[in-house]
């Protein structure tokens, strides 16, 4: 199963990253180097290695929740390419947004996390979300709409160290992926709004 293997992955890599302040800067993206034509594996292994262990978990437990049932309904093939697709979207957009900023570093699966995510939305639109610390649980098309604007608003305050502009990336890759791939359940999820 590829999340399980991505899960494992994700694991090792980012606990050696941890522990190797070395390895984890030659696993970042940095937009300024891609787009100066150096250091295109970063598009890819920054989705691998993690800042310290609570974005880790945090990652974790959002994929294990949706990844493992996405894969089952839609197979491995289709599953491990839309993984891919979020991750490769999510990393161009940073890539657009912060090239010319030398100082500027991206780490995470959460792009990739994300278009996992929203593509389970779109296939289970009757799912309910736990966001802690909101003690009920959300309709998974409210979640979507008001995640996808909370992250639109986040990014354009551009503040903390967190990429939402590779949030927002990843989200649109897995509604584009669904809509391209699977364009019945895209249209039946619409419906199943009516």
């Amino acid at each position: 199963m590829a999340a399980a293997t991505l899960l494992i992955l994700i694991v090792v890599i980012s606990l050696i990253g941890m522990a190797s302040r070395g390895f984890l800067e030659w696993m970042l993206l940095r937009p300024c180097l891609v787009a100066r034509h150096s250091r295109y594996w970063g598009l890819v292994t920054c989705g691998f290695v993690h800042a310290d262990v609570g974005h880790l978990l945090f990652n974790l437990i959002t994929f294990y929740s949706f990844g493992f049932p996405l894969e089952r309904e839609i197979g491995t093939g289709p599953f491990a390419a839309l993984y891919a697709v979020g991750l490769l979207v999510s990393s161009v957009g940073t890539v657009i947004k912060h090239r010319d900023d030398p100082n500027y570093a991206s780490l995470g699966a959460s792009g990739a996390i994300l278009a996992v995510l929203f593509a389970s939305i779109l296939y289970f639109p009757h799912q309910r979300l736990f966001i802690l610390p909101i003690p009920v649980p959300i309709p998974a098309p409210l979640f979507a709409v008001g995640y996808l604007a909370l992250t639109w608003y986040w990014s354009r305050q551009s503040r903390g160290q967190i990429n939402h502009d590779a949030h927002l990336a990843g989200a649109l890759a897995g509604l584009a992926f669904v809509a391209v791939t699977a364009p019945d359940r895209f249209r039946a999820f619409f419906h199943s709004l009516a």
